[in-house]
């Protein structure tokens, strides 16, 4: 069964083939960062114009390096939420009208289920496991039970820990994305320079919730009462600093989750799962089996939304052309307290 997938999300205009669900035929992507650089962060409505005039070429594309012509298809898999509304749109109403015109089914896909599932299209990990979804947009512990099934058990009450990253970039004058360009700095420098502060949540069932405001705070506004005696205040340091204290204060509360739900296998998926340290210090657990996408398809892609749009459309079969997108899920953010 071959599936087109679709990912307009945010900025990244994606298509890919995917066959049964495993096998990656092709995966074009187009990415938007030159144009948000001046803004420092995405800009709505530019994404959305990119992504009209790209979806076309890049399908187009996708198509010609799997080697087949869009009479194979059958089915379409569009990612529907959450994301930028506008550009959730020009993805989903491509999606319907290559329906319409090809006379096969179309469904949505759940942009966060999806970056859960891309591991699948490269290794067999057994269900149940935790998977810890870590990106731009979003920040969630979840348990997941099969390709479709999937509690969140934390969540940010606040920035997402790609949002943190960048906000910091930006203000430390570094550029964007900013979760690249720490990434590179921090390897340059020591984590042990600054003794950032972590955060508890006390108010309330919030023991997997986390909270990124008062870090990104110390970093920006308060960062030399926390320097250490004998170090610099350099830019490097600032940098590895800041990204251990916020990559550790998440994988505390997933060794948490593991233990209380008695689950060794963890499946990180996302932007900032490309991350060298987040890599590096989830594999020195031993305690649990780590799981990761390669780097292509840990930032947004289509072949993830085809992948799980096979089970998708497997299951419940195609959506009907009144569907819509959302550009939020109910649960994916926590109130606090």
């Amino acid at each position: 069964m071959l599936i087109l997938g679709i990912e307009s999300s945010c900025d990244e205009c994606a298509v890919s083939v995917v066959r049964n669900g495993a096998e990656i035929l092709s995966n074009q992507v187009a990415t938007q960062i030159e144009f948000h650089v001046p803004y420092s962060g995405v800009v709505p409505e530019i994404a959305s114009r990119k992504h009209t005039e790209w979806i076309l070429p890049v399908y187009r594309q996708a198509l010609q390096d799997a080697g087949i012509s869009e009479q194979d298809l059958d089915g379409i898999a569009v990612t529907d939420r959450p994301g930028l509304a506008g550009s959730l749109l020009v993805g989903h109403t491509f999606a319907k009208g290559l329906s319409l015109r090809l006379g096969i089914p179309f469904a949505g896909v759940n942009h966060i289920l999806a970056h859960l599932y891309a591991v699948q299209l490269e290794d067999t990990v057994a269900y149940p496991h935790i998977g810890l979804l870590v990106s731009g947009g979003h920040t969630m512990i979840t348990l997941v039970e099969g390709p479709l099934e999937m509690k969140v058990i934390g969540a940010t009450i606040d920035d997402a820990i790609g949002e943190a990253f960048d906000k910091v970039a930006k203000h430390l004058g570094l550029g964007y994305p900013g979760g690249v360009l720490i990434d590179e700095l921090a390897r340059q420098g020591n984590p042990a320079a600054f003794a950032f502060p972590g955060t508890s949540l006390q108010k309330g069932d919030h023991r997997f919730d986390i909270s990124y405001s008062g870090l990104k705070t110390a970093v920006i506004n308060q960062r030399q009462q926390f320097l250490q005696p004998g170090c610099e205040a350099s830019m490097p340091n600032i940098a590895a600093s800041f990204e251990k204290r916020a990559v550790d204060m998440l994988l505390k509360r997933m060794l948490d989750a593991c233990a209380v739900y008695e689950v060794p296998r963890v499946v990180a998926a996302g932007g900032v799962a490309a991350n060298t340290y987040f890599r590096r210090a989830l594999r020195e657990h031993r305690e649990i089996d780590a799981w990761f996408p390669s780097l292509p398809l840990c930032t947004d892609n289509g072949a993830m939304i085809a992948g799980l749009g096979y089970h998708v459309l497997q299951q419940h079969g195609g959506d009907p052309l009144s569907a819509t997108v959302s550009a939020r899920v109910p649960g994916f953010k926590r109130d606090y307290p």
